[in-house]
């Protein structure tokens, strides 16, 4: 009898223990450490549709340029979480909310909108977007509540379409709800989609709308999303492009009140931490997003994709998309007759002919891939455009939210939009265009004869 006691008592001791487990997850990040993530967020991680995130990787094709890239937007988004956490606690570390449970809300809000802000990103890249289905046929109900919006019937969705979608009217919906009783799927969605509106006060305290703030910690020039993956990419890729102060340029943000409404604002000590935030995005674009391979394998996908014999389509149903991922699409692929499939599968593509870098649009792509094709080679012209921001390139009038500067040492400065804070904008006005035709190896040998002889 006092073994069976002994026994019992044992396991209610291992029963506790889980049970203290489940309450705090920790997740050992290789860029940030350890990440804790609390019960109620890893009940929202454990749903198929966020788990599906671990099959959708976070660059496309980049891993046929930098073998290390095959990180995925599973960990990305817990990664995106963790600094939102970090960036709230220090922007409002000596703010006076009107109760701790409304900073708790709030806070748990923006967490909630980092962890969520790419469920619906479709398989590979961008370019399967081309066959997401129209708008309407997604019945996003929640876009009734968008400001100025009307459905047309040409409409095509896109993976943010598919990420309200989960957030609003789905199963991970529903776990949102039950899980978080004091936060709806709105409230979430209206920081990723700042076009959503809201009737409730939901976001207000002492008078102050915090949601600007909030949104602009999600999606912005100086958002936790930017903050990650140039530090996360740069990590996997194996390059020093990407890299930042990220302690540095979080530790130096802070709230700005303007017209009743909370702004993200920067110390203007960490001014310089922002442009070389900017200059390092600006490369990853030039050097690791914009790679030659990355690009053909994008180029082919679309190829096959509004080719007439495609027979891949992303499903409007929220239920069945949670099944489409990297994997499937690739399995697609290795099914199909289509030679533009068959490239793809076999790895097999496109070679890089020639590569322009101009700081306008050049005529002499396109007169080389004429004369390319007169001699009956088959020719893939990409252009790359990159601009360090369209920030500054809208009226403050057209911008849904400004970032400010700030100057704590100075009391006679007064704080600033971002854009009339620093030259950083100024001296990189211009975009940097990179134009390549590619063509198939088989092909090399002569097209390369063809712009020696017409000296192209």
């Amino acid at each position: 009898m006092g073994l069976c006691r002994a026994a019992a008592r044992d396991l209610c001791f291992y029963s506790s223990a889980i049970k203290l487990q489940v309450l705090t997850m920790e997740i050992r990040d290789p860029v940030h450490g350890t990440i804790e993530i609390s019960d109620a967020e890893t009940i929202v991680i454990d749903t198929p549709e966020y788990q599906r995130l671990r099959q959708i990787k976070q660059l496309g094709f980049a891993e046929y340029s930098f073998p290390g890239a095959t990180h995925n937007r599973y960990l990305h988004s817990i990664g995106v979480t963790h600094i939102a956490g970090q960036a709230f606690d220090q922007a409002f570390k000596e703010f006076k909310f009107s109760k701790s449970s409304v900073k708790e809300r709030l806070r748990q809000t923006l967490r909630l909108a980092a962890l969520l802000h790419d469920v619906g990103h479709g398989p590979l890249s961008h370019t399967t977007e081309e066959v997401m289905p129209p708008l309407k046929q997604l019945k996003v109900d929640i876009y009734k509540h968008r400001k100025n919006f009307k459905l047309t019937n040409d409409l095509r969705a896109n993976h943010e379409d598919y990420t309200i979608k989960y957030l609003t009217d789905s199963d991970l919906s529903d776990v949102l709800k039950k899980t978080f009783s004091d936060i709806s799927p709105l409230h979430v969605a209206c920081l990723i989609d700042k076009t959503l509106q809201v009737s409730d006060d939901f976001f207000h305290d002492q008078g102050v709308d915090f949601r600007p703030i909030l949104s602009q910690l999600v999606s912005s020039e100086l958002d936790c999303d930017r903050m990650d993956y140039l530090e996360r990419d740069s990590h996997f890729c194996g390059t020093n492009y990407g890299k930042f102060d990220l302690p540095w340029l979080v530790s130096n943000l802070i709230p700005y009140e303007h017209k009743g409404k909370l702004y993200l604002a920067l110390n203007r000590r960490a001014l310089y931490t922002f442009d070389d935030f900017l200059i390092s995005r600006h490369h990853m674009h030039l050097m690791v997003y914009f790679h030659h391979k990355s690009i053909i394998y994008e180029e082919m996908l679309n190829k096959y994709l509004t080719s007439e014999d495609c027979t891949f389509f992303l499903p409007s149903d929220i239920h069945e998309y949670t099944s489409y991922t990297d994997y499937k699409l690739y399995e697609h692929l290795s099914q199909q007759k289509n030679p533009w499939a068959q490239r793809l599968a076999l790895r097999k593509p496109y070679k890089v002919l020639i590569e322009l870098h101009n700081t306008e649009e050049s005529l002499r792509p396109a007169a080389i891939e004429k004369a390319l094709q007169r001699e009956g080679i088959d020719v893939i012209w990409s252009s790359s455009k990159a601009r360090l921001s369209k920030y500054h390139a809208t009226s403050a009038e057209d911008r849904s939210s400004q970032i400010f500067v700030v100057d704590q040492y100075d009391r006679l400065d007064r704080p600033a939009p971002i854009d009339k804070s620093t030259e950083i904008f100024n001296r990189y006005e211009g975009a940097r265009i990179i134009d390549r035709l590619y063509v198939a190896p088989e092909d090399y040998k002569k097209a390369e004869k063809i712009l020696i002889s017409k000296k192209l």
